[in-house]
Parts: C-alpha cells; structure tokens; sequence
C-alpha cells in the first residue's frame, strides 16, 4: 500500500491518485529517514490566469448507497481523466477536493491562448464523465483574470486570489452537463467557443450580480482558426464515436504505434463532421500533433495517389497550381528540415515524382512506397502524426497497398490515420485491414430522433411541431436532410441569424418538405437564379473542387464578372472556400457537398455537358504545362465524357483519338507510381477506344504486364492472351511471340511447368528468327530461370549465355544483372563455387549500382546462400543482414521474409537465439506467402529446437508442411526431408530417419552438395547408419563426400567425414587412426569457426579418450 501525502489514507500501489482526497500519490517518494532534499524557494507574482473548477454533481449523496471499494474506484478513474484531459490541453491540476477538481493555465508558463484551452478542457472533461458511469454528470467554471501566483508551490497552494473563489462560484452556479464562464473568459475565447448568454447570476461572497456564459461547443481551431462563416450545426448523437477516435489517437501517440480508424457511412451521415470535431480537438491540444489531409478523386476513377500528393504539398506549403521551379524548391527546403542529407537524396526525387515535378521509373513501387513512408516516420519522430484521407471509396488500389503497407512497415512509429468512406467501400476491398490489429472501424448508423431532434433545435429553436415532425420523419437519421432543410428555408428569407441560433421570420408551417434528400438538394438548386445555377453546372463539371479561373475557363464569365455571383453562392451555403494557410487547395471554391454537385450535373443536358467538358478538359491542358502529368487523369476523363455524351457528333472520332490519347498517358502515369491497378484499367479503357487491331494489341499487352505486377494473374492472363490473338490477327508475329511467352510464364508460376516451359521456348524459336532485341534477352534470361529449377543445368547454361550476349550488346543492365545470377547459381551446383560466386556478386554490384532493389535481393541472398556453401559463415550473416536491411528500406515484404529465413549462418555461428527470433519474425498467417522462408527457416529451427531439447517446438515448426501438398521444388524438398529427419533421430526412429535424410541428399545432383539442407542431411544420415549399426550404409554417404573431386568438397563436409571416421575407427579399435581423425576434424571446425561442431567434436573426442584412460587429454 502507498500513503497519500495529503491525507494519510492507504492506497493500493498501482493507484495514482488518492481514494479519499483525490490528491496525486507520489511514486518512489523518499522515506522519512532519507536525506532532506534541497528546498527551492518560492517566488510570488501576479499573473493573468485561468482557472477551472469541476465537480460531480451529487456524487456525495450517490456514494452513501455504494461499496466502498467501488467508490473508491470510480473517484479513482475520474481523477485520471480530470489529470488527463487538463494536462493534454496544457493545463496544471491545483488539487483534488473530494470529487472537485481545481485547474489553472497561465502557471507556470503561460500562452496566449490559455483561456480558450481551459473551456476546450471543461467542455471535454464534462463530457467524458457519463462515459464513466451514465448516472453521473458533471459541472464546470472557469474564469480568467489576474491572481497572486506561487511559482514553486507544490501540490498545491499555487494560485490565490479573489479569481479563484469566483471561478469555483460559477462551477456551483452551473447546471449538471454544463460549462459556465465568466465575462472575461467568454471574450478571450470566443472566436473558437460557442456561447449562449446565460443571464446574471448573484454569486456567494458578490455584492453585484456577475454575468455569466454557458459554453456550447468548440466551432474553430485554435484562435478561431478555419471558423465557417456560417451557423455551424450542433454536433449530437456521435460522442461515443468520436471520444473512440480520440482514444485511437492518444493511444498511438502514447504507445509510439501506427493505427488507422476507418470511418464508414452513407452520404450524408456526418463522417466529414466527425473528421472535423477531431481536427478541432487536435488544434485545440497543448501539445504537437502534424495534421495532413488528403481527398481521393473521383473524377477520372480515382486520381493514382492523389490524397498522399495532397499531404505533401500541404506539410510544404506547395499550392496545387505552383510552377515547377517553385514547387521543387519549397519540396527541397522542407526536406531540409525532416529528413538527413543521404536519406534527402534518396526521398526527394521520389517525392517529387509523386508531385509531378520528375519522372519515374514504371512499376518501382517498392523505391516510392518506401520513400514516401520515410518521409511520414520522420514527420512522426518530430511529433504524432495524423492523416486523413476523405472519400476513401475513390482510392485506387495502389493507395489502398500503400496504406496497408505504411501501418504495417511504421507500425512503431505515432501515425494515425483517419479514412472516411461510403458503404460501397466495402464491395471494393471486402478484406482490406481484416485481421490487423492497427486497423479499427466505425460504423456511422443513422442518428435517433431525439438526436436530430437536438440538432434541430439547436439550429432553429421553436419551428412549428408539425414541421419539425415531418423533418425528422423525412430526414430518417441522416443529419445532412436536416441541414440541407434549414439552408432551403435561409434560401427563401424565412430565417433570420441570431447569436449562435437561426429564427422564423415568417410563415413556415406550410412549407412543402421534399420527400428525399435527392429531392430537397433540387429544390434548393430550383432556388438559385439562373446565372447562379449555371455557375453551379460548370463547377460541377469541374469537380468538388474548383478554381475561379476553371469557373471562368467553362462558364465563358469574365472572372471580374464571378465575384458577386460566387459570394451569393457563398451566402447561400452551395459552396464554400477553402481558407486553411495549410492546404494546397486555398483560396480554391468547393460544394458543401458532394450530393449538391452530383444533382446539379445530373440535370445538365448531354450537348451543355459535352460543352463543358470539353471546355475543362482545354483549360486544364493549358493550365499545367505539357510536362506535367499530375492532372492527365482527370484531363482524360474529361475528353472520355465528352466523347460518351455526344458519341455520333461529327467530332466524336477527334474526341476518342483526343481520349485515347489522354488514357495512354494516365495510365503511363500511374505505372510510374506503381498504381498497377490504375494503370491496368485506363490501358483497358484506352483499347475500347481506338479501331487500330496492333494498337489495341499493345493496349492489352500493356494492362496484362500491370495485372502481372499486382499479382493479379487472371486479369494478366487474360490480358495478354486476347493481346496475342489481336497481334497475330494484323500478322505482327514479333509481339504475338513475345506476349505468348507472358503467358507461358503464368502457366509456370501456376505449377505447370512442363507446359510452361515449352511455351516460353516456342516463344524463344519465334522471336530468335529475328533481329535481337530487349524481348529476346529477357525471355533467354527467364528461360534460363526456370529450366535451372527444373534441374536442367545445361539447357538453362544454353539460354543464359545467349541472355547475356543479346543483353550486353544492347546494354540492359538489369537483365545482364539477373542472368548472371542466375548463371552463378547453375555454375555453383555442379561444384564451381569460386566462378559462381564472382557471377552473383556482380550481379549484385550491377543491381546496386542502376538502383533495381528487387534484383538487388536476389543477388544478396543467392551470394549469401553461396557464401554459407562455401562454409564462409561470418561473410553470408553479414550479406543476409545487409540485404535485409535494403528489404525494410525499400519496403519488399516477399525478400525480407526470406532474408529473415536465411539463418543457416546464424545457426552455424551459434547464434541461437536469433534463429529463434527470426522465426517469431515470420508471419504464420501468412505461412502461404512467406512459405519459401519458412521452408529455409528449417535448416536451422529444427536443429536448434531438437538440440535444445525441444521436440514439440520443433513439430510446430514443421507441420505447416505436412498439412500442405510437397512442392516441387528440389530445395524445398531437401529441407523439408532435412527437418524430418532430424526430429524422426531425435526420436529414437532410426530406420525413418535414414530414410528421410536420404531423401534430402540424394537432391544434391541438383542443389549440389554444398547447398545446407544436403550437407546437414549427410550428417543426420551417418548418424541414423550408425545407430542401426548399419556400417556399410554409413561408408556408402562417407564414399560419396570421400569421392567428391579436390576443392569440390565443402570443410565442412572434410570435417563430418573425418569425425565419422573417427567413430569408426574407434569401433574397430584402430587407435592411432582414431586419435588423428578425432584430432583433424576438431582442427577442420575451429577454422571453421562453428562452435557447436566443434563442441560436439571436442566431447567425442573426450569420451573416446576416457575410455581409452587418457582422462589427462580428454580435460
């Protein structure tokens, strides 16, 4: 138990504040015996403060009723969030009186905005106690003003004064749920805070009546930033959801750990105003939190990576229409100040590709992926970071990998993201984020009628009963129909603003309520005078979001001429201004709302519509330059518009060439991005769009490659198939070769290889009849690939030689990088170790050196593999961890699963405890995927658990593979059979044992007998031989590694042979021989520098010599 200071009360240890008095319970205090600590004097000043008074209201006479534990309990939990709450809006809690709560800011530091975040804390605190006990509420006051402060007073005593007993005064005067304040508090904070006069109330120890304020709601940012214009709507019926975001985020900020919130619900329902409520609470906070937000378009089925563009230029002040030259600069200053120089070299072009302002290289998601998920931990390790992104629903599936891929990568880092979507999302991605522990959703529901009700009323206190009646009844819970109702009475001068409220100023309790929101929205564009209604049209044309030059580019009105016309829009609440000094977007007009933009294009007629799409389309060409891409989505989808509303109009084959031609660059755009999906669809689009047979050929072609890097190998498939017909349908015999070869590569990845392979050599026959060429190089190169993993080293020798001539001639670096990987490999199994590794390493280099991380992988795990072959295990730990380490950086969750599965060396190193680590580095949900890891993973797992002693351990570790069907690939085959075997001897099943181990090292005739689940099987089989006494078995494996050519028998091997040798030898008494070869193969680990070995080796060599009564040389 702790002794609270205060009041002596006991108190459980894991409590922090008192049960009784409320006061906080110090923790490690110094005993009374201890040295005195040097006191600190006091210094007394005045100071202009603000201080909060808060108070359970009943609770005293509640608690006679109740347990004691349980009072004690629930006091407890309120104290925490009274100190939670006060201290995240900067505040310093004074003291705990029973279950009031006293609260100052101004002291010891004070700022400016000190008034403003005693309210947000008051209101908050207020509303965060029914949450604790729905029979509870609470009350506050807070004034500000001068007071006698106490610098180093601790505890309490800091703050005295007339102020105070006034402050607690107001908190009595205040009504259950409720926050009044003093005049001097309201004016210092009301640019943010909503108020309502709350008359004069006669205070105890006042002689005059003093006028107090009741607090509403928080209505801006700090100091009145991003205010409406506006009423803003009271926020009801969503605290639960809200105070739920509000907890995700704390928890990340205070766990250091990335989660996302996704929030869905139909239009209409009050996700954007939930976004809001938050990004007010955030700028209301005392400490940092880096806001960005980002929309996902809808125009042009979802611009590739627009939201993340829109965050980027929001954190560096980049305006969406900027000139290159300014855009780059400001990208360059604000990398300055977040990331160090080499990552800054390595970021930036990759930013400002993302930005439009470079190009890239198409389909390297992975370098952009990582290098924007660079940029956001930096931001994250400078404060919490939160991104939203709205209209979630219209993100193409590159953005939706590139979420899951952030909150998975950065997972130790404060990152939130809040997603809005619609319902139909969830069509989209049925299973995006199941199963992830960072990922939480909410479900925005209609609101009850007493909820709208409250919104009502706090917007137009006193409508007519029936009228309200038949709002609610029409509005169904969706709060937009209630608002959109209030601004259609505004339209027509029947309210009138007062305060913080709306008025009837005439007759409505006659007025026709539309059936349906759809219906209302027409009725309020009814309204609107026509030029008004025709300014309406063209911005929805041009998007949610537009600019007065796009307005004055597609109305024909002179820009001058659009002012009045768009502050009367203003007025009537049809659109707003973006005036946040953050975003890319300021000072661009946008729709309230997205259904007011969707009705009003609706009602546009087909030959206006193409009219105006057109005239977008122009203006939006000639306000980017013709270097930049960033918008060609949205330019394209323009022309394809126009196109569709007016298809037999004498232009209408300019329109489609005018698309095609758009498509075609969008979609290149968005395979730069590595938005492969994007890409696909528009390269699908762009070929129902021309008549030309090789163009549409290429088309497809072009979409099946894009669903081949997205791993969608139907669509591939499918695409590259109908790409072959159409090419051999205009005689182009060339591509038709090439795109079979796609195809047969599908055939191969899907296990069927024999068919897959003569496929691709077909393909090889046709376009070998050719000139060489780029096509050729990489299908020899392929080829060569797989007829090595078919076991057919001299074919694929063949092929890759033919792959590095055609691809040196014609400088192809990639493709020379990975058939020398490839060539290295083939050459390494049948026993070239030295030649092989020369190849790989500088396929390495080459990889390295021309930025391909994916080839670089490759390259590092097949050297390391080599090296550790070699019996080189220092070298190949440190290759694996240098890979490794490229795998996170650059994001390549396939290669750092199997780097994290290449442990052999580590297990050879007697690094045992990180061979365990990697496997709980592993994902066994995704056994499917990481399966190959887990495979390699065996030849040191298994050995580990079994020498450890722990057999069940080990059985986990390989029974996914006994669950699923054998794989054909030899490698696997050797280390499944490997770990078999071993745990079958560790069993005492000899006779399985042999029969399992022989299994793994018969496939040495195609892993070579260097490779480690071949030379561990060896060894499993000796001793499973001579187990069963079975010597002629034993010197059959010994012949075989005896047999094998000079420098073409790993020392490892010399040193088990040698060992066995040893055995045998002493088995027949043949001591001298014994001795030597017990002392050789000692001589062969410790160079080898394997310490289990050669502790096993060292403790056989003992026995033998104890029993030879040598007990002197055995110590």
């Amino acid at each position: 138990m702790s002794v609270c200071a205060n009041c002596g009360a006991e108190n459980p240890v894991a409590k922090k504040f008192c049960g009784d008095c409320g006061a906080p319970l110090e923790v490690g205090r110094v005993s009374v015996a201890a040295a005195p600590a040097v006191a600190v004097a006091p210094i007394a000043e005045r100071r202009l403060v603000s201080v909060l008074f808060a108070d359970l209201v009943g609770f005293t006479a509640a608690s006679e009723s109740q347990d004691a534990e349980d009072t004690r309990e629930l006091l407890t939990r309120y104290f925490e969030v009274a100190r939670t709450t006060i201290e995240r809006y900067g505040g310093t809690v004074e003291k705990f009186i029973g279950d009031a709560v006293m609260a100052v800011w101004g002291a010891p530091v004070a700022q400016e905005d000190d008034a403003e975040r005693s309210v947000r804390a008051a209101l908050e605190l207020v509303a965060a106690v029914p949450a604790l006990d729905p029979s509870l509420h609470a009350r506050a006051g807070v004034l500000s003003g001068e007071a006698a402060v106490t610098l180093a007073a601790q505890g309490q005593g800091m703050v005295a004064g007339d102020l105070v007993n006034t402050a607690s005064r107001i908190q009595s005067a205040a009504q259950p749920g409720t926050v009044l304040v003093g005049d001097s508090t309201k004016r210092a904070s009301e640019a943010a805070i909503a108020y309502n006069d709350a008359g004069e109330h006669q205070l105890k120890g006042k002689a005059e009546p003093v006028l107090l304020w009741r607090a509403l709601r928080v209505v801006a940012g700090a100091k009145g930033a991003l205010r409406a214009s506006g009423l803003e709507a009271p926020f009801v019926g969503r605290d639960r959801e809200l105070r739920l975001v509000k907890e995700l985020f704390h928890g990340s900020a205070e766990e250091q750990r990335a989660q996302l919130a996704l929030v869905t619900g139909i239009a209409g329902i009050g996700k954007s105003r939930l976004a809001w409520e938050f990004e007010k609470y955030v700028d209301g906070l005392a400490a940092e939190a880096l806001w960005h937000r980002g929309r996902c378009l809808s125009y042009g089925e979802g611009v590739a990576y627009w939201a993340p563009a829109e965050m980027v230029r929001m954190r560096c002040r980049i305006l969406e229409d900027e000139e290159p030259e300014s855009a780059h600069a400001k990208l360059r200053l604000a990398l300055e100040y977040i990331l160090d120089s080499d990552e800054r070299a390595w970021v930036e072009p990759r930013l400002a590709h993302l930005l439009g302002l470079e190009e890239g290289a198409p389909g390297d998601q992975e370098n952009l992926f990582s290098a924007w998920r660079i940029l956001f931990e930096r931001l994250a390790e400078v404060a919490p970071t939160i991104l939203v992104f709205e209209d979630l629903q219209w993100a193409d599936a590159g953005l939706l990998d590139f979420l899951e891929y952030l909150l998975d990568w950065s997972r130790g880092h404060p990152l939130f993201v809040l997603a809005l979507a619609r319902p139909e999302f969830a069509d989209k991605r049925p299973t995006w984020g199941a199963g992830k522990r960072s990922f939480s959703t909410l479900y925005l529901e209609p609101l009850s009628s007493a909820a709208m009700d409250d919104l009502l009323a706090g917007l137009v206190p006193g409508l007519p009963d029936d009228l309200r009646g038949r709002i609610l009844d029409r509005a169904e819970g969706v709060p937009l129909y209630a608002v959109e109702t209030v601004r259609m009475l505004l339209d027509r001068g029947l309210l009138i603003r007062e305060g913080n409220v709306y008025r009837a100023t005439g007759a409505v309790e006659n007025l026709e309520v539309p059936e349906t929101l759809h219906a209302l929205v027409a009725a309020r564009l009814d309204s609107l005078t026509p030029e008004e209604r025709r300014l309406v049209e063209c911005g929805a044309v041009l998007g949610k979001t537009f600019t007065k030059q796009g307005l004055a580019a597609v109305s024909g009105v002179a820009e001058e001429e659009l002012d009045p016309l768009l502050a009367g829009l203003l007025g009537k609440e049809i659109i707003s201004v973006q005036a946040d000094p953050r975003s890319p977007e300021r000072g661009q007009y946008s729709f309230l709302q997205d259904i007011v933009k969707r009705v009003a294009y609706e009602t546009i007629s087909k030959h206006e519509r193409k009219n105006k799409h057109l005239a977008a389309a122009r203006f939006l060409a000639s306000a980017w330059s013709a270097e930049e891409d960033e918008i060609v989505e949205v330019v394209a989808a323009h022309y394809l518009d126009a196109y569709k509303s007016a298809p037999d109009d004498p232009d209408a084959v300019e329109l489609r060439s005018k698309a095609f031609e758009m498509l075609v660059r969008a979609a290149e755009r968005a395979a730069s991005l590595g938005a492969n999906a994007e890409a696909q669809r528009a390269f699908e689009r762009a070929a129902g769009l021309t008549d030309d047979v090789v163009a549409q050929a290429e088309m497809h072609e072009r979409a099946g490659v894009m669903a081949w890097f997205g791993a969608r190998q139907d669509n591939a498939a499918g695409n590259f198939e109908r790409a072959s017909e159409l090419f051999e349908a205009a005689g182009a015999t060339h591509p038709a070769a090439r795109v079979s070869a796609r195809v047969a590569e599908i055939s191969w990845e899907r296990g069927r290889i024999e068919q897959g392979l003569e496929s691709m050599d077909a393909a090889f026959a046709l376009l070998s009849q050719e000139e060489p060429d780029a096509d050729l190089a990489a299908l020899a190169a392929q080829i060569g690939r797989f007829m090595f993993f078919a076991g057919q080293g001299d074919l694929a020798l063949e092929r890759l030689d033919r792959a590095l001539d055609i691809a040196e001639g014609l400088s192809l670096p990639e493709t020379v990088s990975q058939a020398l990987n490839t060539k290295g490999c083939v050459l390494s199994a049948r026993g070239r170790k030295i030649e092989g590794l020369a190849l790989i390493r500088h396929a390495l280099q080459i990889a390295l050196e021309q930025d391909k991380p994916s080839t670089a992988l490759r390259a590092y795990y097949n050297v390391a593999d080599l090296t550790i072959q070699m019996d080189q295990a220092h070298e190949a730990a440190q290759l694996a961890r240098d890979g490794l380490a490229l795998a996170r950086r650059v994001g390549n969750r396939y290669w750092e699963w199997s780097l994290l599965g290449f442990a052999y060396p580590l297990f050879a190193l007697g690094d045992w405890d990180e061979v365990v680590a990697r496997e709980d580095g592993l994902p066994e949900e995704d056994w499917a995927q990481a399966r190959i890891a887990f495979a390699t993973l065996l030849t040191s797992i298994v050995p580990v658990r079994v020498n450890r002693g722990q057999l069940e351990e080990a059985k986990r570790s390989t029974r996914l593979f006994a669950e699923f069907e054998a794989s054909a690939d030899l490698q696997e085959q050797a280390q499944v059979h490997f770990a078999e075997a071993t745990l079958l001897l560790a069993e005492g099943k000899h006779v399985e044992a042999l029969r399992s181990a022989e299994a793994s090292f018969e496939t040495r005739h195609s892993n070579g007998v260097a490779y480690e689940a071949v030379k561990e099987s060896f060894v499993v089989a000796v001793e499973a031989a001579l187990a069963l006494d079975d010597v002629s078995r034993a010197e059959e494996f010994l012949r075989v590694v005896d047999s094998l050519p000079p420098g073409h028998s790993p020392q490892f091997l010399e040193a088990h042979s040698s060992r066995f040798r040893a055995r045998l030898a002493a088995h027949r008494a043949d001591l001298n021989e014994a001795d030597r070869l017990f002392r050789r193969a000692g001589g062969l680990f410790r160079e080898l520098a394997f310490p289990f070995y050669l502790a096993v080796i060292l403790l056989e060599h003992g026995e033998w010599l104890m029993t030879q009564d040598r007990g002197e040389e055995a110590q």
